[in-house]
Parts: structure tokens; sequence; C-alpha cells
């Protein structure tokens, strides 16, 4: 029974009204397109009486009713919690947006609003029809410049927008693409006027991102709205994705067989998550610059098992670094000889090179008469008025406007012209706008200027807060242009909505603002198209080979060899700090081996006094390794490892889980963290240290975990598993060597020291109970092939691992497997002969001999599978 003092709980009738009288209160800015009214705003709900029949009495359009209808929500507490299930989808999915300039790091959530920008049948057929236009006109456009150059010859384009453009590239005048097609994927933005019509304000023809977005984009805000997502009759995007790729292999030298590659600049771009979902989503391979290489004038793919031709290239970097022989020499990001292997014909890439001068805002002005010329049409979708200031007469016409327009760079991203980021003239004062007048009459041909128009504002929801609840955002619309064959190209029914953060006009993700998936309706069936795979034939599946490039198989090699020496350095490091708080804080030969295992593993820099019984000694060396558990500058210890761990994942990206590159990141964030708050030099410091080791050794496990039953068996993972075990074998028995040679094995405290090291003290004790003779230490740790830990069955793991990457018969080993010392020969009598001295000599060859092989066999790894040398046949002329 509820207490007299309890209010009741509001019923869902109560909660709907709460919602419409939201809605019924929500007006756009004065002058703005008011999206969910579909008029423009006046700040007031319009006379009842002028209402039409696509508008309910509050004014809000009937799409947008139904909208809410069917999203059966509870009300306004219902949408934070809708909001809350998003964020935690974007997160758990990983999807992020890098921004070069953030402080704290590469990697930023992707920004997701929860409305969709929703587009009616008869807007979307029109913006469907010019932009179709469009994309035809900038393929002829393109053409021409790389032909005949009528275009400049008439005085149709100016040279300076065209050859005075650093993006045109003069080495492939004359080049006809394979295909038939310049352009196979563009991006336009759009902008909807307080008319309610839409306009162009810019094009993205080298590598226009948002594609990968847009999917990740409908994926979470359907889920949420499923309802209003079937009943709204929301076109699909599936099948436009596979007419993409259908048409880029059709056109291919190779055709239907054609192996098709996405070139990506790689993790540390702000885009590259997409790269990698559009990759996986596409069924592309996905590759970087130093994955490609050029041989006889064609394009290969360097795996793990030779050389294998691609016939095909989705690009997703700038044209001016993909080829550092012809294009800019301090690139890394592209293939040499790329540039030849295009004019040869023997590849196709999307879209081809030279396509930057496309991009300039100053083209826009000249459309309509290109329009004309090549295409005999009108535009059917106009772009804002646009003036090049590199004309007299459009700079005279526009200078007492600036403060109405945008002023914008005629060559973005230029390092030879003016380049500066876009202004608006209202927000400038008046001083400011003189200055900028003076800048303009000094370099006319750097400058455009574009009429200024208010952006149309969709319905947005606000988190508690001083905007709380619905509130209406300026949003921006990119739409795609994709190939469906030569010379056929069609729009996405849909696209990425870019939506300005506060109030301003600025539709930026990198200005603050967030992204809104969008709703293109259809008034005729939806299409059902899938991307899945049609059944495969089980000779086809027999055929099936997972191709591992030789930069994703060094990546994993590095992961595996990075992840075990973070590892065993927690696991050092924690077993140091507990005996310099032990019982045998005093012993000189436990003491030196912890100081030279902590030496040897740079878990302390070399200047550190060493260790010796006086305390003094002792607190100056826990303080210096205290010190340098999070340090990523100088002392490889833990924090360094950890880092490295994620940063070698992060080119991996793809082939790993999310759970698996989140615990990565989580890892190294959380230890870090614990780092900042050590207060070294206390004894809280000591214990502070200790918890944050366990909790990363925690961490550690489950990265091991999914590394060992999460990831399939394939040669990178082989990869993977050997450089872990090269990196075991090597640290182990350095570890056990040194052991003797200070003579701390003969301790108590360094006998247990060692076992611990070796993660065996569970099955030490289970087997051997409080012995502590050297011959039991010697079967556990390095004879028994039932424990992990043992040398025997580190050295039996790797040379199987190493057999089966180099693709012997079952039971027979590789040429590489010889280098690790064979267990097999290891006899337990003559490895506890102590000998003369007690420098028990056949242990001490043997451990010796593994450390060796460890080194050797990393060596033989990089030399037979990660590089690619012999003659290159490579023609770099034109």
């Amino acid at each position: 029974m509820r207490h007299p003092s309890e209010s009741p709980a509001p019923s869902g009738t109560e909660h709907a009204s709460a919602l419409d009288h939201a809605l019924a209160s929500l007006h756009a800015a004065p002058g703005h397109f008011d999206e969910l009214r579909e008029r423009m705003s006046t700040g007031a709900l319009p006379p009842q009486d002028t209402a039409d029949a696509d508008t309910n009495n509050d004014g809000v359009a009937d799409v947008w009713h139904q909208f809410f209808r069917l999203a059966e929500t509870d009300g306004l507490g219902d949408m934070d919690l809708r909001t809350d299930t998003l964020a935690r989808q974007i997160r758990d999915n990983g999807v992020t947006y890098n921004v070069y300039a953030d402080k704290n790091g590469p990697q930023r959530p992707w920004s997701l609003g929860l409305f969709p920008l929703i587009i009616t049948p008869s807007n979307w057929a029109h913006i469907e029809a010019g932009i179709t236009q469009r994309m035809r006109l900038l393929d002829a456009v393109m053409a021409d410049v790389y032909g005949a150059q009528d275009l400049l010859a008439q005085g149709l384009l100016p040279p300076a927008l065209v050859q005075g453009h650093p993006g045109y590239l003069r080495s492939m005048h004359g080049v006809k693409p394979v295909g038939g097609s310049h352009l196979h994927i563009a991006a336009f933005d759009l902008a909807r006027g307080p008319d309610g019509n839409w306009w162009v304000v810019s094009q993205r023809t080298q590598a226009p991102s948002g594609l990968g977005y847009l999917m990740e984009n409908r994926l979470a805000v359907s889920r949420l709205f499923p309802r209003a997502f079937e009943d709204l009759q929301v076109q699909r995007m599936a099948g436009t994705y596979r007419a993409l790729i259908d048409s880029i292999k059709a056109m291919s030298p190779a055709g239907q067989e054609a192996h098709i590659a996405l070139l990506t600049p790689g993790p540390y771009n702000e885009t590259y998550f997409e790269h990698a979902y559009l990759a996986r989503y596409l069924g592309l391979t996905l590759v970087e610059g130093s994955d490609l290489i050029v041989r006889d004038q064609r394009l290969f793919l360097k795996t793990l098992r030779g050389l294998v031709p691609v016939h095909g290239l989705l690009k997703r970097l700038d044209d001016q670094f993909l080829d550092p022989l012809e294009l800019r020499a301090d690139s890394t990001l592209g293939v040499p000889g790329l540039l030849q292997v295009i004019r040869a014909g023997n590849v196709l890439v999307a879209n081809a090179p030279g396509s930057a001068f496309l991009e300039s805002p100053a083209l826009l002005g000249f459309m309509p008469a290109l329009s004309k010329h090549l295409l005999g049409e009108e535009l059917l979708l106009p772009a804002l008025p646009t003036w090049w200031c590199g004309e007299r007469s459009a700079m005279d016409e526009v200078l007492p406007r600036l403060f109405e327009c945008a002023i914008k760079p005629t060559y973005p991203g230029s390092t030879i012209h003016g380049n500066f980021d876009a202004v608006l003239g209202r927000t400038l004062s008046p001083r400011e706008l003189d200055e900028w007048a003076g800048r303009i009459a000094l370099h006319p041909d750097d400058h455009t200027v574009q009429a200024y128009m208010p952006l149309s504002q969709m319905p947005t929801w606000q988190r508690p807060g001083p905007n709380a609840g619905v509130v209406p955002r300026s949003v921006m619309l990119r739409v795609f242009a994709v190939s469906q064959g030569p010379q056929s190209w069609s729009v996405l029914p849909g696209g990425l909505a870019r939506v300005a953060g506060g109030n301003t006009d600025v539709a930026s993700m990198q200005h603050g603002g967030s992204s809104a998936d969008v709703w293109v309706m259809t008034s005729g069936d939806v299409d059902k198209t899938t991307l899945l795979q049609p059944p495969l034939t089980p000779s086809v599946l027999a055929q099936r080979t997972r191709q591992v490039t030789s930069r994703a198989a060094e990546n994993l090699y590095w992961l595996g060899r990075y992840t075990e020496r973070s590892e065993n350095a927690v696991r050092l490091a924690q077993l140091t700090l507990e005996c310099l708080a032990g019982e045998d804080q005093t012993a000189q030969p436990l003491l030196s081996w912890l100081g030279q295992m902590a030496l040897a593993n740079t878990l302390v820099l070399p200047g550190v006094p060493t260790l010796t019984p006086a305390p003094q000694t002792r607190r100056v060396f826990e303080r210096s390794l205290i010190a340098s558990l999070g340090s990523s500058e100088q002392a490889t210890s833990v924090g360094y490892n950890l880092r490295a761990v994620r940063l070698a994942g992060a080119t991996v990206r793809e082939r790993l889980s999310q759970e698996h590159w989140a615990l990565m990141q989580r890892t190294e964030a959380a230890f870090f963290q614990s780092c900042a708050h050590t207060a070294t030099g206390s004894d809280y410091s000591t214990l502070h240290a200790l918890t944050a080791l366990k909790r990363a050794s925690d961490h550690l496990a489950a990265i091991t975990g999914l590394q060992t039953d999460r990831m399939i068996r394939d040669d990178g993972w082989r990869l993977l598993s050997i450089g872990r075990h090269i990196e075991r074998l090597g640290f182990l028995s350095k570890a056990l060597a040194m052991g003797f040679s200070t003579g701390s094995v003969h301790l108590h405290g360094g006998f247990e020291a060692m076992v611990a090291l070796f993660d065996s003290t569970i099955t030490f004790h289970a087997q051997y109970q409080q012995s502590h003779d050297i011959a039991a230490l010697v079967d556990l740790l390095v004879l028994d092939r039932d424990n992990p830990r043992s040398l025997a069955w580190v050295a039996h793991t790797l040379r199987g691992r190493l057999a089966k990457l180099a693709g012997s018969a079952p039971d027979q080993l590789g040429l590489l497997s010889y280098s690790v010392p064979n267990p097999a020969l290891w006899q337990l009598e003559p490895l506890c002969d102590p000998g003369g001295h007690a420098a028990f000599a056949k242990l001490t060859d043997l451990l010796q001999s593994c450390s060796e092989a460890a080194y050797q066999v990393s060596e033989e790894v990089g030399a037979t599978y990660f590089t690619h040398s012999g003659d290159s046949g490579q023609s770099l002329g034109a």
C-alpha cells in the first residue's frame, strides 16, 4: 500500500500528454526551417486555420506525430533511458571518432542523437534526382579536365581552379580510368533553407567519410524505435552497398572474381573506425599502404603466403599521399609505383586520383554553366550562391556583403596557398570584417565567399541541464551517390545528419556537434536486400583461406610479445615489492637476483643504486621501481608495455572482438590512473602499487583468455602465439639462469620467489609439499610437459606452432622449428648435477641455449614472414 504522503505514479496518458506538451511548445529559432512542423519558424504556433493536411492542430507534422506515437514512449523519462541505452550501444560497439588535437588521446566515442532526421518521399525524390544529376556532371567535368580540356579552352573553368589547384595531378592527364568512370563515391552536404528547399553547400570526392558511421547510426537508432522504423516505411540501404561493390568488381580488370581492398591511412586517422567497419561489412580486405607492393606494373598484397593480386582499391586517404614516388615524397601512407599501375590499367581505384579540385567551394559557382554545356540541363538542386574572389567582378560584388556571408578557403588544406578555417561574417566585428576584406583584396584567388543561410532545425533530446528535454538544433545533411556501373550512379537512401552543438549554426563533429540517423521514407516497397552471401558449396568452402597481411601478422606477433611481456613485468614487479617487505629482505643473493632481473627488464633505470641489504638502498630501489611503473617514455616497465599492447591491438583492431579491444583500453587506462594517484615515498605508495599491479594482472589474465579461446586459429593467431612463447622462453630461461648465478634459488625465499615468478606456486606445493630440492625445481620448471610455464612445454609448443605456420605435414617439423632446443633430449639427472663449484653446468648451458634460441627465432620469423624482398621489376616511368 502506498504511503499517503507519496504521490501517485503518473499514468501512461499523463506521460504521453507531457511529451505532447513538450512537442507543442517546441519551436525552431525564428527564420529557420522547422523540421518538426515542416515550415519556416516564426517562434509561435501557426494560426489553426493555416494548418494543412500534413500537420496537426499543434502544427507538428504528421510524420513526427506518427514517429512519437509508434515509439511507444512512456514519456520524457523514457527518453533518458533510451539515451542511456544508445550511449551504451555506441560504447560497447567501440564506435569512435578520433580528433588529432585531442590531448586526452586519439579515441573519442562517436556522438549520436536519439531522434532521426525524417525525410518524406517527395522531398527525397527531389534530392535523389538533383544529386544523381550532379554526380553525372562531376564525372563529366573530371573526364574533360583529364582529357580534351575543352572547358578550359572555352573559358568555362578558370585555369587557376584546375591546373592551379594543388589537387590537380598532371601525371594523370590522358589516363582513362578502368571501367570508364572517374567517380564511384561522392558526398554532398545539403542544407535546408527557410523556404523548405534543399541547397548544396559542399561536395567531397577524394575520400568522403560517413558511409560506415551512417550504418552504425541506423543499426543503433532503429533498435530503439523498431515499430516506428517499420511502420514509417523507412527504406533500407544494403542494396545500394551491394550494388556499389558489384559494380566495382564488374568494372575492375578481373571482373566478378576481382580482389578488392579498402586502403586506410591507419588507426590514427580520425575515421579509422568506419574504415574497419566498412571493410567487414562489405567483405573487403582492410589494408594500409605498407601492405601493398608493385611488381611489373601490377598491385599485390603482401601476405604470409606470398603476394596476392589486388584488382581494385576503395581508397580512404587523400590523393597526395597515394604514391611517394610521384606525389608527396614524405608520404608513408601510400604505395610506391601505384600511379603507374593505374596508368597501365591494371587496377581500379575508387575514386580515380585527381578529383581534389572538384572539392573547391569556388567550383560551385561555375556548376550551372557547366551543366548547361555538358549535360544540356538546368541544375535540379542548386548550390548556395558562391563567389570566387579570383574574378574581379565577383570580388567587387561580394566585399560589401561579407557580414551576411561565409568566407572559405578556395584551396582547403593546401600548404602552398593561403589556408584557414571558414568563418561566418555575422560573427565578426566591423574591424575584423575590414581585416578580412584586406586579406581578400591582397590574395583574391585564395578566398571564396558563400552566402549564409540559416540551417533547418530538427528536434533533439538533451539530457538534464539548462536546456533539458526536446530541443531544436541546426542540422546539415550529407548524402552519398555511389556507382551502379559504368556511367551510372544511385543515391544511398539515407545519409549522415550532422547536428550543431548548442545554439550555433555550425554543424561539425570537430566543433562539438553530434550526428543523427536519417530515415528516408518510401511510398513503394521497402528493399529487403541483404549483404549476406548466398550459400557456399562444399568445394568453394574447401578453397577459402583467410588472408593475413604481412603487416597484420607482424602486429599480431608483437601483440603476443607485448602481452606476455606485460604479464612478466607485472609478476616481477609484484614479486620484487613483496620480497622487499618480506622476511628475506636482507638476503643478499635474493636481492641481487631481484635487482638484476629488474634492471634487465627495465623496471628500474640503469642509474639506480645496486640493491643491497642496507635499508636506505632498498628504499631508494623501491621508490624507483614504483615511480617507473607508470612511465611510458624512459623505463619500459609495466605502463610502457600495457601501452604497447594497446597500440599493437589498435593496428589489428579489425581482427579483435570488441570486448578484447575494450579490455585492452580499459587495462591501460586503469593502470595509468592508479599510478597517477600513487603517493611515492609513503607506505601507502607500496600498497597502492601492489593493488594496481593486482588489478592489471587480472585484466591481463582476461586478455590472455580472449587471445587463447576467442580468436580463430589462423596464421595470424599462430604468430601471436609464437610471439608469446618466444617472449616466455627468453624471460623464464634468463630468470632461472640468474637465480642460479646469484645463488638465490638455494635460499628459502629465493626458491619460493622463483616458483612464484613461473606462476607455479600452487602446482609445486601440491606435488612436492614443502620440499626445496633443486631436482624438484628443475622437474617442474624445466621438464614438466604438463606445466604451461615450464621451459619444456614452451619449447615443445613453440616448435609445433612454427611447424604449423610453415605448412609442415602433421608430426613433422619445419626448418625454423629446429632452432628451438628439443625438450625430448632433456634429462633430469644431468641437469641436476651441480658439478664443480656447484655451477650446474649442464643446466646453465641449456638455459643459455633457450635464451639464444628465443632471440634467433625472433630474427628468423621477421626475416621469413614480415618482409618481401627480391627484384621488384616495377616500372616507375609514366
